[in-house]
């Protein structure tokens, strides 16, 4: 299969390329061919990384994090627990970018700005995360969005640029809101919602 299996079942494709040994990528986690991971990358338990896949140094991805294929992580965008990438979604770090001046050499023009994705939040498939924002827990991003300021927990939002247009459950069923409250026919967790900023009660 193409695969060594490490202790734990932790399983790290013969194909990807590590700076260093695997200490930093927690038990049960799967990282699958032509991948690179470099040296500092925080990478916690039973994640699925796919293939065409770059994990920056100063990047973390909290426990079972799911990334599709052809996706690249950069330093300071930090994915937390149960957070899902569709395939070849970008992040970015940096608001005005030049090849002459670099970040890491010219501090004076600027620095990096981090990015935030919350426990659970759904990332659609080509999507555009710009750097500096917060996307909310089990918030969902629909394919193609380009997302250019927070996203509340609880919200989907589509368009470019990204707009709320609903809200979904934890489970990732739609919401609808009768008097500010919600009730999930999936899973039965109940919401409140003032404005745009919703919450399971």
């Amino acid at each position: 299969m193409g695969l060594k299996k490490e202790e734990k079942k932790r399983r790290i494709h013969n194909n990807t390329y590590m700076v260093e040994q695997e200490k930093n990528i927690g038990k049960g986690t799967k990282v699958w061919q032509n991948c690179q991971i470099l040296k500092g990358a925080k990478i916690g338990e039973n994640c699925t990384i796919g293939h065409n896949c770059f994990v920056g140094s100063m990047a973390v991805l909290g426990n079972g994090v799911k990334l599709e294929s052809n996706i690249d992580v950069w330093d300071l965008v930090t994915l937390q627990d149960y957070v899902f990438v569709g395939p070849s979604a970008v992040f970015t770090n940096d608001l005005n970018p030049r090849a002459k001046y670099p970040k890491k050499d010219y501090p004076e023009y600027g620095e990096w700005k981090p990015t935030l994705v919350k426990q659970g939040a759904s990332i659609g498939a080509n999507s555009v995360i710009v750097a500096g924002n917060t996307i909310g827990k089990w918030a969902m991003i629909g394919a193609g969005a380009v997302v250019t300021k927070d996203v509340p927990d609880y919200t989907v939002v589509v368009g470019c640029p990204a707009r709320v247009i609903g809200f979904v459950c934890e489970c990732g069923n739609k919401l609808t809101f009768e008097k500010e409250e919600s009730f999930c026919g999936v899973c039965q967790r109940k919401y409140k919602k003032e404005g745009e900023k919703v919450w399971s009660i």
